[in-house]
């Protein structure tokens, strides 16, 4: 016998009665509309409208720092992209740090973007060498000239001589020091230019006033040694201080210091460091740096990593008593060197070996 408000159907089941099923149903329909509208709204927050999507997706992709991605298109080309394909003409290699501080720029990040567009369209380069130092990808990029910036100098007519480097065709081999050289020369042309009464005198200027003989040598910037061979600084140059009417000036020769190279040998037809100042003592003793480059005076720089190194040299000079007046040395580290322009080499003092520290940032 069927129990109140059941019945059976054929197959001894209960039936709920139809207004059971009807409540039922509207339940999990209920349910189910619930689930599908919470899956529209998640739709809709995780894919936004198809159209967003695809512009999202016809977005370039981000190019690479360390491979030429061309997109083939036409760059108009500035005053200042043209004063950049200059300054990598004068230094051979130099970090966008570098540049930015020579050309100027509002934002530094559309002045590196731009120097990105500029190299993928083939203007500057990269040199592949900088990919394989620690932490590269965290530090300014590298530039050097390229085919697109010389032939749009060539284009403006734009004479390219203003060189103030001496590098080696093999420049890439010896890439950390070419930067190192570089990157110290940049520095101090740039600590000049904050002083009205400085002036910067680069390697073509000092050669133009040269000897005829030394401006017709093919190698103007070796300097011949008295007793025998020759030297090449890695750089020279000179500054014009004008405190008041009277002008002075003081050259110098760079010497960009790795601490590779050992401080002496047994061997003395081996090169050394110390075997490197004693021909300069020669140099300037004989006053070889009048008659070849025809320069008044010469102080030979010296930019080293590590204090450590530096205190070295200085005591070998003093117990070999060489007249070290005219040798200045400056410690820096490894992330100075790499990263942004150095202020203190003008303005702070260098070391000497028995003489007191010299600012080269003062005529006096």
């Amino acid at each position: 016998m069927d129990t109140p408000g059941q019945r059976q159907n054929h197959t001894g089941n209960s039936v709920k009665p139809q207004r059971e099923r009807q409540k039922s149903h509207c339940y999990y329909g209920g349910l189910l509309a619930a689930v599908a509208e919470h899956t529209r709204t998640c739709c809709t927050f995780l894919f936004p409208h198809p159209s967003a999507t695809a512009r999202a997706m016809q977005m370039p992709p981000r190019r690479s720092r360390m491979r030429r991605t061309r997109t083939g298109k036409r760059l108009e080309l500035s005053e200042r992209d043209i004063e950049i394909f200059k300054l990598l003409e004068r230094y051979r290699f130099l970090r966008s740090t570098y540049i930015h501080a020579f050309v100027g720029g509002a934002s530094e990040k559309r002045f590196t973007e731009r120097l990105g567009d500029l190299y993928h369209e083939g203007y500057i380069g990269r040199p592949d060498q900088q990919w394989e130092l620690a932490r590269a990808c965290h530090l300014p990029t590298v530039h050097e000239s390229d085919a697109g910036a010389t032939k749009a100098l060539r284009e403006a007519g734009i004479a390219t001589g203003d060189v103030r480097t001496f590098p080696a065709p093999t420049a890439h081999r010896q890439f950390l020091h070419s930067l190192m050289i570089c990157e110290v020369l940049a520095s101090l042309d740039l600590d000049v230019r904050t002083d009205p009464q400085l002036r910067f005198i680069a390697w073509p200027q000092i050669l133009a006033r040269a000897p005829e003989q030394t401006r017709a040598s093919g190698t103007p910037f070796r300097i011949p040694v008295p007793s025998g061979g020759y030297l090449v600084p890695d750089g020279l140059f000179g500054i014009e201080y004008r405190p008041g009417e009277k002008k002075a000036y003081r050259f110098f020769a760079l010497e960009a210091d790795r601490g590779t190279m050992p401080l002496s040998r047994s061997n003395g037809s081996q090169t050394s460091y110390l075997g490197k100042l004693a021909a300069y003592r020669e140099i300037l003793a004989h006053q070889i740096h009048k008659t070849h480059w025809g320069i008044p005076n010469l102080l030979v720089l010296t930019v080293t990593v590590g204090t450590g190194r530096v205190q070295e040299i200085l005591d070998r000079l003093q117990d070999r008593s060489i007249e070290s007046a005219s040798f200045l040395f400056k410690a820096l580290s490894v992330p100075d060197l790499l990263t942004a322009p150095i202020p203190q080499l003008l303005f702070e003092p260098w070391q000497r070996a028995g003489s007191p520290p010299l600012r080269i940032g003062e005529s006096h």
